[in-house]
């Protein structure tokens, strides 16, 4: 018996209950479908391993044991576990031809994206904190940013994350979905679902955008504010050097909370449109496959201690064998 079956009030009557979704995924050609399955096999490889190597940088290098890169070393594991929440099942999909999804795997996907995405944001708003701090308040910083101190930060983002997540996928189960089945986008999400329910669901939107505007909200707000501060110091630096370098951390950091926060909000405020479909898959592949795999670019690009650390990562075990 599937979850949809024991939480359906209505089994019981003559109502289709819908125990499989269709997804839809990005192109219908199999020709396309094959050069698709070859550009998202790339992406995830290349994500996974950018993330790798900027996780073993952290680890190996001392100079990196610190709380902003204890931070970064975390968002690299979340980008791992995004990327691979939806794009592994899409390119089983692409590879059997079987585009349908179950029930509750669609809801446990759908769970679990929520919580990576939503432990992301979070992430990004102790990191800012972490900015200001070193910024603003650089003699306070080492007790303000203790090791206990990062692990509650750390504690206390995947318990907003989980409570996020765990709401919203509750809260799905009380909608029902007696056809059509068919998700026009290429993993199980909030939306689309919504666009399928046969029961109203006006408390769904209301509790997305309330809690949304809860966990988006705040941390924007908090990012925002942070950064002010952080500017306003930096502005007071005399060495252009200085300032310079200062900006430089930040400047990495803000890039990725513009592209993360930018798509989120344009993915989950603009509810309700069936033609927005095609726009809410790009807004997808950007969510789960550009963002994870320019981040690990982003944040060594312009920092010369992880270049340094991924440097010795790769060609200095090679000279040493």
């Amino acid at each position: 018996i599937s979850l949809q079956q024991l939480m359906d009030p209505e089994t019981g009557t003559n109502r289709t209950v819908v125990t499989e979704f269709i997804l839809l995924g990005l192109v219908e050609t199999e020709k396309l479908q094959s050069m698709l399955f070859v550009l998202f096999f790339f992406a995830y490889l290349v994500t996974v391993g950018g993330n790798l190597s900027i996780l073993a940088a952290i680890l190996v290098e001392p100079k990196l044991h610190t709380p902003m890169y204890f931070f970064l070393g975390n968002l690299s594991a979340l980008d791992i576990g995004c990327i691979t929440v939806t794009v592994p099942p899409m390119l089983d999909r692409l590879v059997s031809h079987k585009r349908t999804i179950s029930y509750d795997a669609c809801l446990t996907q759908l769970f679990f994206f929520h919580l990576l995405a939503g432990m992301d944001c979070f992430l990004l708003t102790a990191m800012a904190y972490d900015r200001f701090l070193a910024i603003c308040r650089p003699l306070t910083y080492s007790t303000r940013m203790s090791q206990t101190v990062q692990r509650i930060l750390v504690a206390a983002s995947w318990a907003c994350a989980f409570t996020n997540a765990l709401t919203h996928t509750v809260a799905l189960t009380t909608l029902n979905f007696c056809g059509p089945k068919e998700v026009n986008h290429f993993y199980c999400d909030l939306p689309q679902l919504f666009q399928l329910s046969c029961s109203s669901t006006q408390l769904n939107e209301l509790l997305l955008f309330a809690v949304g505007f809860i966990m988006a909200g705040t941390p924007v707000v908090l990012i925002i504010s942070s950064y002010i501060h952080v500017a306003a110091a930096v502005l007071r630096i005399r060495s252009a050097e200085g300032r310079k370098k200062a900006f430089s951390t930040c400047g990495s950091h803000l890039t990725v909370v513009c592209l993360f926060d930018g798509t989120g909000i344009f993915n989950y405020m603009c509810l309700g449109s069936e033609e927005a479909s095609d726009k809410d898959k790009g807004v997808g592949i950007f969510n789960t496959v550009i963002n994870p795999m320019l981040n690990p670019l982003i944040y060594s690009l312009r920092n010369p201690d992880v270049q340094g650390a991924l440097r010795r990562v790769f060609v200095g075990r090679q000279s040493l064998t």
